[in-house]
């Protein structure tokens, strides 16, 4: 009864989309999300008040309870109430570890405010300063919350005076990130501010929250916080400041609407025409317009099939209606339409814009899948900040399995976008890639338990890029039938533009015609403005420009020279390992004048050939990927620490002490980083830890050049050959 009465609050707000605040909780790993999120909805009466803070309820998957961390975004809709009005809390309780932080950068798309946690003892860590990056990026609010504040004062016997120290510093850190990251109308509207209540702070294993305005409110002051831990009856802070009550408030009054947010997160995830009507729906939030959803998650219901959460951004959807995909270009109809509860699916007969909700009958929606009524713009793709750099070789123990491995290999790359497939159906070779070791570990303990697959997998390998080291003369390109020629030359791309399309500011498009808001971004970055205007595609930290002139039928072929360069940027000639940093430049074109002769038969192959062999000319490298990470241990360890560093090819970058406590910042290659956290552990006796701060490609040491393409060559079923310019 209390669960049909909650779904029909639900239902009710859908549609007042004033009333409504959609939030991801985001972190470092172990800075207290899933507790958090736990207390919100003992507050909102989904659970037992008992239980929360140990149930860990968003944390629904067997992987995630064994190993006490969180894996999947988990979502839920509750109701709160706030100065006498009911609100609508759509809240997705997002990862804090690395290697899962693909969900964290897609939640943030579905959301418009984002609470960022942080330690009060560990302060604002590596990973806080990830998921502060991705929020800003797709231009989500965030407030902060302090919490594990129990601990400051029965572990390290902190005064109110050293608490509120602590506490501002941490503040000044997330603040230094906001106006480092957030756009520039933001920087300082964003800034988290005690006096203001978009800071509090708290515990949330012991459900209780402070911040200045409830401090005022209730008469409250630290020095009665440290007294009720004191005398262990901090049971009355929970009873007079809950933290549900708190956090919620701080949500409702500094998160934005749907309405309100979308005028500035429009212009900056979706690249069409603003003045279309598919534009103008998406601006106003409106229910009556055009259908705009982008699906930021499929998951696979044993029952249902695939589930495609996502965001409705325009119109409404309902259960029996004829959806289209723009990605797969095909129609498909609605099953059902779910709001969640965790792990539940709770049916609904229809969504309206503003709401995060489910969809099943979406058969080949994948993550980032634009869902409208008809063709239209698609959303920009939901980048994460970091590539899969660790891959695998897997196959079926029984050979008999191996077209439904192939199944399974597909349905987990439109689960998890950050994972990347390869399946290669010559050599049998099927790779999968992650963001790290235990990322692919828990894939595969997936496909052993829920697929019911018995799998073999080969040790890590490192997933290399290739580049040119200068430019390369003009190089011509023949099409088999002699009929047409391309020519084009490569240089390096500008640092300055590759970081841009890498952060995000410049998107990933293929560009028909003039984009504007692409044209300024790829000019702020630091290119050329006439060069800017002749850009037709962006793809993987490459760039494909345009400067041929007066080429009769261009526009005929334009598609298939973009494919081919895409096709080359997903694998170059030294090795087939995908391409970055390369400024194409296409020359010249000599085509024939009947279109049956310059079919992409005749136009993929010569252009592929060109960009192979001016890559070649133009000194064709690997580069190879390196992490920065900061490692955190007693300060007699420091030796060890140093030398392992060291023994893998790694750079020390800084060293900070702050009493015993020793916090090293270091650059290591991939390659050198399997086993890293075991050797760590045994270097500092258990008590070193280690975040991923950054990651990077350089060029790989000349001295391992040969024997690295070599061994890359052997393993995908290549001649074992250093490749060479091939003459026409």
């Amino acid at each position: 009864m209390a669960k049909e009465i909650m779904t029909e609050k639900v239902v009710r707000l859908m549609s007042k989309t004033d009333r409504i605040r959609n939030i991801g909780i985001a972190a470092h790993i172990d800075h207290g999300k899933t507790t958090l999120s736990d207390n919100l909805l003992a507050g909102a009466g989904m659970i037992s008040q008992e239980l929360s803070g140990k149930q860990c309820f968003m944390d629904y998957d067997e992987q995630e309870q064994a190993r006490g961390i969180t894996i999947n975004a988990a979502n839920v809709s509750m109701v709160h109430t706030y100065e006498g009005n009911e609100f609508l809390i759509n809240l997705i309780d997002t990862p804090g570890h690395v290697d899962f932080g693909g969900d964290v950068t897609r939640a943030m798309r579905a959301v418009d405010g984002a609470v960022v946690v942080a330690c009060a003892v560990e302060g604002v860590m590596p990973q806080t300063e990830t998921v502060l990056r991705q929020a800003l990026k797709e231009r989500v609010k965030p407030v902060l919350f302090i919490n594990k504040v129990d601990r400051m004062i029965k572990e390290l016997k902190l005064s109110p005076e050293a608490m509120q120290e602590r506490f501002v510093k941490i503040i000044e850190n997330v603040n230094k990130i906001i106006k480092r990251i957030a756009p520039d109308e933001f920087k300082t509207k964003w800034l988290v501010n005690v006096q203001d209540g978009s800071v509090a702070f708290g515990s949330a294993y012991h459900n209780w929250a402070l911040s200045i305005p409830v401090m005022k409110r209730k008469n409250i002051s630290f020095a009665e916080v440290i007294k009720a831990y004191d005398s262990e009856d901090w049971q009355k802070l929970f009873q007079k400041a809950h933290l549900s009550e708190v956090i919620l408030d701080m949500v409702v009054k500094h998160s934005p609407s749907p309405a309100e947010a979308q005028k500035y997160r429009i212009p900056r995830i979706w690249h069409g025409d603003l003045d279309s009507s598919e534009g103008k729906s998406m601006l106003a939030c409106d229910e009556k317009g055009e259908l705009m959803m982008v699906v930021t998650k499929v998951i696979v219901d044993p029952q249902a099939g695939e589930v495609a959460t996502g965001r409705i951004f325009s119109g409404s959807v309902k259960k029996g209606q004829d959806v289209f995909l723009n990605t797969v270009k095909k129609m498909y109809r609605v099953q059902q339409v779910s709001i969640y509860k965790g792990a539940q699916r709770i049916s609904i007969d229809h969504a309206t814009a503003g709401n995060i909700i489910g969809l099943v009958g979406l058969k080949e929606a994948g993550s980032g899948e634009t869902v409208s009524n008809k063709e239209t713009t698609t959303f920009e793709q939901i980048k994460h900040l970091f590539d899969p750099v660790v891959t695998k070789a897997i196959e079926a123990k029984n050979p008999k399995d191996l077209p439904k491995l192939i199944e399974v290999l597909k349905a987990i790359a439109k689960e998890d976008p950050t994972v990347s497939i390869a399946i290669n159906e010559e050599t049998g070779e099927n790779l999968i890639s992650g963001l790290g070791e235990l990322h692919l570990e828990i894939w595969e303990y997936r496909i052993k338990k829920d697929k019911g697959l018995d799998i073999v997998t080969s040790p890590p390998i490192v997933v290399y890029r290739e580049a040119s080291l200068k430019k390369s003369p003009v190089v011509e390109g023949k099409s088999p039938n002699k009929h047409n020629k391309f020519y084009l030359y490569v240089e390096p791309l500008a640092d300055s533009v590759y970081d841009a399309i890498k952060a995000g500011e410049v998107p990933e498009v293929r560009m028909k015609k003039k984009k504007d808001n692409i044209v300024e971004a790829l000019v702020t970055a630091g290119m050329d403005r006439d060069t800017a205007k002749r850009v037709r595609s962006i793809k993987g930290g490459n760039v494909l420009i345009d400067e041929s002139r007066g080429i009769v039928h261009i526009g005929e072929v334009i598609d298939m020279i973009c494919e081919s360069f895409e096709e080359v940027v997903a694998g170059g000639p030294l090795a087939k390992e995908p391409a970055i940093k390369l400024k194409v430049m296409l020359t010249d074109l000599k085509l024939h004048e009947d279109s049956i002769h310059r079919g992409p038969a005749q136009v993929i192959p010569a252009m592929r050939r060109a960009l192979h062999n001016a890559m070649l000319y133009g000194e064709a490298v690997l580069y190879e990927p390196l992490q920065t990470l900061q490692i955190d241990s007693p300060l007699k360890y420091f030796g060890n620490v140093s030398k392992l560093v060291q023994n893998r090819r790694g750079q020390l970058i800084s060293t900070e002490q702050e009493g015993d406590h020793l916090t090293v910042k270091a650059k290591l290659p991939v390659a050198e980083l399997f086993g890293f956290t075991s050797a760590l552990r045994s270097a500092t006796e258990g008590r070193g830890s280690q975040s991923l701060i950054d990651q990077t490609f350089e060029k790989l040491p000349t001295n391992l050049q040969k024997d690295v393409i070599l061994s890359i060559r052997k393993r995908k079923g290549m001649k074992e050959e250093v490749p060479q310019v091939r003459e026409e």
